[in-house]
């Protein structure tokens, strides 16, 4: 496609950013749909945070996604945020229009349809979530309004039981937040009917490290790992041997990145054209740390 003085200019920004899989996806999704647009990636350090929301600003970038280490920083250079945002207090959407900056956060939305186009409904379930951390506050987010009940665990407990207690004054929801100790995972897991790991643990270059040992693990679970890579994690491999249901991380990664194309043109994104343009990358060798 041609690049013009008319073409629009998206980007992600973060610190590591190189292997970014978001300029993969959008730019397939573009291409498909004939968009004249085009999707970058740029390196911005903590301290050049304030200069490239101006940036954003003054360059008329149209759209813009956010990973590390910014999602909680932005929130502070943003003119408005939603509901999600407000909660969670991280971005990793921003919608430019007209000079007017409004952040969104993807994440959760991503997570959840992620588990049902696979098939996994969220009402009337029970979930274990691991994680009380930017991804896992917006999936609890999520979650806590679907749910029949919410169990998290995180090392910090402390933390894990402030983000139980205003869900459950939010919601008003079963909620539950405890430590992710053997005892305890052996005590929820056996009552939940879904499993997310939203940390980190299994992420390379520490791919043989689980949050959940497979003794633990049962057929009738379905479990789902934001971590991508690898693909195909330690704890998604040993749940697929006991004959659970396994989600893979690429399935949120692409409909987070479906759900800010949405708020971008308001139009359906080419999710299958997206998935296809990670594995693509992903099957040849492309891994993304980041975003």
């Amino acid at each position: 496609m041609e690049i013009s003085g008319k073409t629009k200019v998206f980007c992600v920004i973060g610190d590591p950013i190189e292997h970014s899989l978001s300029p993969i996806m959008h730019n397939a999704a573009f291409r498909h749909l004939k968009i004249d647009a085009v999707y970058l990636a740029f390196k911005v350090g903590a301290k050049m945070l304030e200069d490239a929301v101006k940036g954003i600003r003054s360059f008329g970038i149209y759209g813009v996604n956010v990973t590390t280490p910014h999602k909680t920083a932005i929130t502070n250079y943003i003119d408005e945020s939603d509901s999600v945002v407000k909660f969670v207090g991280a971005v990793n959407t921003v919608l430019n229009s007209e000079g007017n900056l409004v952040g969104f956060n993807t994440d959760g939305i991503g997570a959840l349809r992620a588990l049902e186009e696979n098939g996994v409904k969220t009402k009337g379930k029970k979930f274990l979530l691991l994680g009380a951390g930017g991804a896992g506050r917006a999936i609890a987010f999520q979650l806590a309004q679907e749910a029949d009940e919410l169990v998290i665990l995180n090392r910090d407990v402390a933390k894990a039981r402030l983000l139980a207690d205003a869900l459950r004054k939010r919601f008003n929801k079963e909620i539950f937040a405890d430590s992710p100790s053997r005892d305890v995972l052996k005590n929820w897991i056996g009552n939940v009917d879904v499993l997310i790991n939203a940390t980190s643990v299994g992420m390379h270059p520490n791919e043989e490290q689980t949050p959940v040992e497979k003794g633990l693990l049962k057929p009738e679970l379905t479990v789902m790992d934001i971590v991508y890579n690898p693909i195909e994690t330690r704890l998604l491999k040993d749940a697929k041997s006991i004959g659970a249901k396994v989600i893979y991380g690429t399935e949120m990664l692409v409909f987070q990145g479906a759900a800010s194309f949405e708020i971008w043109f308001k139009r359906p994104a080419p999710v299958k054209v997206m998935r296809e343009a990670i594995f693509e990358k992903l099957q040849t060798g492309g891994l993304s740390l980041g975003r």
